[in-house]
């Protein structure tokens, strides 16, 4: 099948080149009006007009060479607008390969990721939104970011916002580029390399090209934090079989009787026997993008222009986590019985480390081709049409995996002996030893057709209206290997899921300029889904311009999130997770006050688990075919003021309001609904045995829960000519969130300013050109963050309570010098200060991965060669 997807690709280049071959005959380039209509994000209309009824930044090609980043995902971790950060390539997670972006901190499924207008494929990995790694950085133009809810316009997932990736068009002449970069730590470094090829003329336009770009991977012992010895309790440690419950684990035992503890990154911590992880695993998997893309325009005659795009992207990703941890059980008088003639068998918490480390190979393809036409009917229609398919395949391997009944028989008649896990033979520990496989596609083909229509006069303009129509079907597939499927894989976890569905859509949008400088705009959207119904859209935009250098803007609407195929179709899938709970800490024989007290002789818990004290549970996780989609109620205000002539500010407040949160219940949440005596949501179920302690705890995908939050952006520009001095562009970007609550069951959490989410972000971006030369300083702001000081009896919390993560800012520094031969030659410094995070753990890493990275001072050089 990869071998049939990649023939296709020349067949979709074709497609977009053939037909453009005619334009080297005619290579002068059409005239640009600087008052031409054009679409931008977040309107249907073409407009002449700066600022519209609602906020759109823009990140053109020179911001985007300023950075000195070689990814898309890279650009859209700076934006202001990812409030609590985005998810870059983690070794060892199902997503190992991916890089997203989130708006607002809602969430990355909430973000509606466009290029050129249409969505992008989604990573099957994931199944709910894109992966921003197939996306080649050297074919885009700029990045347009509507911070504003467009459910109206474009469907679902819009709530928190859109990116759309504008692709490079009028592209004259060759370019070549190559790149590299080297951090202070030893591994993730940087290298780039692209070719361009255009041609413009009067009849339309050609570009095709190639690029490559990748990131090394990155140990944990070369990074922050890895100079602490990891204390997994996987390492080679018992528990007494229960005495009442036979099959159950009772009370520790400690480190396994008879081993020495000493072999290579083990080691004892007061009475058990660990394992240092961090020797071993990679925090950061490796990244490789190699893409092939090709679009056009042919103007047939004065009406009718015909375009095409086809693109070919290829992740690849390796990932490493430390050997297979695992829980076997030993029967009485085994071999490996670790107290022999008690009349119990034991469980033991064992790391598989003879077997070698889990490792990780991820291949990611995507095959895009879009064709379509445009006709000018008259002076007043246009209508556009086209036709796409967007293919996304995922492949991974994953190398020493234990098949655990396999290694508990071998273990109970002492064919593997786990007294001397190195000393035994290599063909016992590979019979229970497995490569573990995983398949995924996600294919869209989609018919769309569209119209714009200038109706009649107004007041203030002519008024105009766009509709148009939409038709997609969706095939999503993640399949897992048998024995993953089947649970009985130690080291991972997941579960396969597949479905299909169709999408059908209508939409209109009415611009009305009902007096001079003041309109209005009223948009809708109508989905229709075959799986589980359909969801109207409604947004009521104004923009008035009181004076010629200010113009105030103002919308509200409704969005919605459709369920996403993974949401329903996804497989029991089994996990060990750690969870506190009230009731388990007095079965393990603790006082109620150890426990979160008792001061009103309740039986319930007063405050958290004053022992701090996790236990691992067997968990489950499932879809839920019943999920229905969720919806949102937003509303924005905003002004944009240019008080100078080197001067544009714009002020943004936003308001989202979601109801039905779609989300996969957490495993703490379940486990505190439970004790404070709440509904537990359909379809999740917390068992706990006669003692009172957890068995297991089952969640699923559910409509349930609020979500709140409320914030301001600003952005000032400015452009300072300074004769013979040069030319100065700055840009201010400030993001402030005034508001975030989660409201899940009864339970209300706000957990703005806490570690994790940052009250604010901010960015200054300055270029400095004179001449050849031209200097750009970046500077990288994340606002400090602060634990409450109790912690909370619900849900996650990174830190201890009072834990401070101090502000954070990083510079960049870059000097470019165009030579006469008509090149570039970039010399730069991606945080200069060589400045690190705070050692804060979030989801068992050892800083917040999403807000930072651990890089420390990048220096990187660049060479463009132009033809």
């Amino acid at each position: 099948m990869p071998a049939i997807r990649l023939a296709a690709l020349p067949l979709g280049i074709a497609a977009a080149l053939v037909p453009f071959a005619s334009l080297a005959q005619s290579q002068s380039p059409s005239d640009v009006h600087s008052l031409d209509r054009i679409e931008v994000t977040g309107s249907r209309i073409k407009r002449a007009d700066v600022e519209g009824a609602v906020p759109v930044t823009v990140i053109d090609r020179a911001a985007i060479d300023a950075s000195g980043h070689v990814s898309v995902a890279d650009v859209l971790r700076d934006t202001t607008f990812a409030s609590f950060g985005n998810f870059s390539p983690r070794s060892g997670s199902s997503a190992q390969a991916v890089s997203d972006v989130d708006l607002r901190g809602i969430g990355s499924d909430r973000t509606l990721v466009l290029i050129d207008g249409r969505r992008a494929p989604y990573a099957p990995s994931l199944g709910t939104n894109a992966d921003l790694n197939t996306i080649p950085l050297a074919a885009v133009e700029r990045i347009e970011i509507l911070s504003d809810g467009a459910s109206a316009l474009y469907g679902s997932d819009a709530i928190g916002g859109v990116v759309n990736v504008i692709l490079r068009k009028d592209f004259d002449g060759a370019e070549v580029r190559i790149g590299k970069g080297t951090p202070s730590v030893t591994g993730g470094d940087t290298d780039e390399a692209s070719v361009l090829f255009g041609i413009s003329g009067e009849r339309g336009n050609l570009m095709f090209g190639a690029s490559y770009n990748s990131r090394g991977i990155v140990f944990a012992r070369d990074q922050l934090g890895g100079d602490i010895r990891g204390g997994s309790p996987y390492g080679n440690n018992f528990y007494f079989e229960s005495a009442t419950e036979p099959g159950e684990e009772g009370e520790a035992g400690g480190a396994l009787p008879g081993y020495a503890c000493n072999d290579p990154n083990f080691w004892m911590n007061e009475k058990n026997c660990v394992y240092d992880y961090n020797a071993e695993a990679a925090n950061e998997a490796s990244i490789k993008n190699k893409s092939l893309f090709a679009r056009g325009t042919l103007q047939l005659n004065d009406a009718v222009s015909l375009y095409s795009a086809a693109s070919y992207s290829h992740a690849s990703s390796f990932g490493r986590y430390a050997p297979t941890p695992g829980v076997l059980y030993v029967p009485e008088n085994s071999p490996n019985d670790p107290v022999p003639g008690d009349g119990r068998g034991a469980f033991v918490y064992h790391r598989y480390a003879a077997a070698g480390n889990r490792d990780t190979f991820v291949d990611n393809t995507v095959l895009d081709i879009n064709l379509g036409m445009n006709w000018q009917v008259s002076d007043r229609l246009s209508i556009d049409a086209g036709l796409r398919r967007s293919d996304a395949r995922l492949g991974e391997l994953g190398r020493g995996y234990i098949v655990t009944p396999l290694a508990e028989a071998a273990a109970a008649d002492g064919r593997y002996n786990l007294r001397d896990p190195f000393g035994n033979a290599e063909d016992v520990i590979k019979g229970f030893t497995t490569t573990t496989s995983r398949d995924g596609k996600f294919v869209i083909e989609e018919a769309y057709a569209n119209a714009s229509l200038d109706l009649f006069d107004m007041a203030g303009g002519r008024s105009a209206v766009a509709f148009g129509v939409e038709s997609r079907s969706e095939d999503y597939a993640d399949i897992y290997d048998s024995l993953s499927e089947a649970g009985v894989v130690a080291g991972s976890a997941g579960n396969s899921a597949a479905g299909s569905r169709r999408v059908h859509a209508a939409y209109a949008e009415w611009l009305l300029p009902v007096m001079d400088r003041f309109d209005f705009t009223l948009a809708a959207r109508y989905d229709r889904y075959s799986d589980y119904g359909g969801d109207l859209s409604p947004k009521a935009s104004l923009r008035w311009q009181p004076l010629p250098n200010l113009t105030l803007r103002a919308s509200a609407g409704k969005g919605f999130r459709a369920p996403t195929l993974n949401n329903i179709h996804a497989k029991r899938s089994f996990s060990a997770e750690q969870v506190q709970d009230y009731r388990t800490c007095l079965a393990m024989g603790y006082s109620a006050v150890d426990c979160g007290g008792d001061a009103n002789n309740d039986g319930i818990a007063d405050g958290p688990v004053a022992k701090n004290v996790s236990y691992q549970v067997d968990t489950w996780y499932s879809g839920n075919p019943d999920l229905g989609s969720e919806h949102s109620r937003q509303y924005s205000l905003g002004l944009a003021w240019d008080p100078l002539d080197w001067l544009n500010a714009t002020l943004d407040y936003y308001h989202i309001q979601i109801d039905n949160r779609i989300r996969l219940i957490e495993y703490q949440e379940l486990v505190d609904f439970d004790n404070n005596g709440l509904p537990l949501p359909s379809g999740t179920r917390v068992e706990r045995r006669s003692n009172g302690s957890i068995r297991q705890v089952e969640t699923a995908f559910a409509n349930e829960g609020d979500l709140t939050t409320r914030g301001l952006d600003l952005n000032l520009r400015g452009s300072f000519q300074a004769a013979e001095w040069g030319k100065l562009d700055s840009w201010l970007q400030l993001g402030r969130v005034l508001e975030f609550k989660v409201t899940d069951g009864t339970l209300v959490k706000d957990r703005l300013g806490w570690v994790t989410a940052p009250e604010m972000r901010g960015s200054l971006r300055n270029t400095w050109t004179r001449g050849n030369w031209s200097l750009n300083w970046n500077a990288n702001y994340i606002g400090a963050q602060k634990n409450p000081s109790v912690k909370p009896s619900f849900g996650f919390f990174a830190g201890d309570p009072d834990t401070r993560v101090g502000s954070y800012v990083t510079h960049d520094l870059a000097l470019t010098y165009k030579t006469p031969w008509n090149a570039g030659i970039t010399l730069g410094s991606n945080n200069v200060g060589d400045r690190y995070p705070a050692e804060v753990e979030v989801s068992s890493r050892p800083w917040n991965f999403n807000l930072y990275n651990g890089y420390g001072r990048i220096l990187y050089m660049r060479y463009t060669q132009k033809f």
